[in-house]
């Protein structure tokens, strides 16, 4: 299992547990937040369970689904995962990325930077792979600032690439941000 060290300025990862099912459950059932994600329980011990059969595929080095807290106070914000490895290219897709109203002001920035750094520095994958429902505009708008190149869509989602060199620019450039 990797051993993540993934801190930014305002924010940092930490690899999801049992106990975090509730907070889990309250962010992806908040209608506020979870318009453009896939529909989750509410069931908290189904969550648990969720977890527990996850961390399976963690210690494998499957997946990773990381929880965004507060450096200022260690509180939960927001979640995040790394999932559907691929070999040629050698490639990671990210998601159920949702963020709280308790969030940092940078939050976004930084745990989209922080996802980065795992998938490419700690990992070491190329590229990263993932789709955007279409008419979450904000979030569209954000990746394409970042560097994503867009390469299809279909009548849901709009597909995205994100090479590792616009990682390595970004790092410099957002530097700021990475504490």
């Amino acid at each position: 299992m990797e051993n993540f060290n993934l801190k930014a300025g305002t924010i940092y990862l930490r690899l999801v547990h049992e106990n975090d099912a509730a907070f889990i459950c309250s962010l992806r059932n908040n209608d506020q937040l979870n318009t453009y994600i896939s529909k989750s329980t509410a069931d908290e011990e189904a969550q648990r369970q969720w977890i527990v059969n996850y961390k399976k595929r963690e210690e494998a080095g499957e997946e990773y689904y990381f929880i965004i807290c507060r450096n200022s106070d260690d509180l939960a914000v927001g979640s995040v995962r790394l999932y559907d490895f691929k070999e040629e290219p050698k490639s990671f897709c990210w998601g159920s990325w949702i963020l709280n109203e308790n969030k940092t002001k940078y939050a976004a920035v930084e745990s989209a930077l922080l996802v980065y750094e795992a998938g490419f520095g700690c990992l070491n994958f190329k590229q990263s792979h993932y789709e955007v429902m279409k008419g979450n505009d904000k979030v569209h708008s954000f990746h394409l600032k970042m560097g994503a190149e867009k390469v299809s869509e279909d009548s849901t989602n709009i597909y995205y690439i994100f090479p590792k060199e616009k990682y390595e620019k970004n790092k410099v450039q957002y530097s700021r941000f990475l504490g």
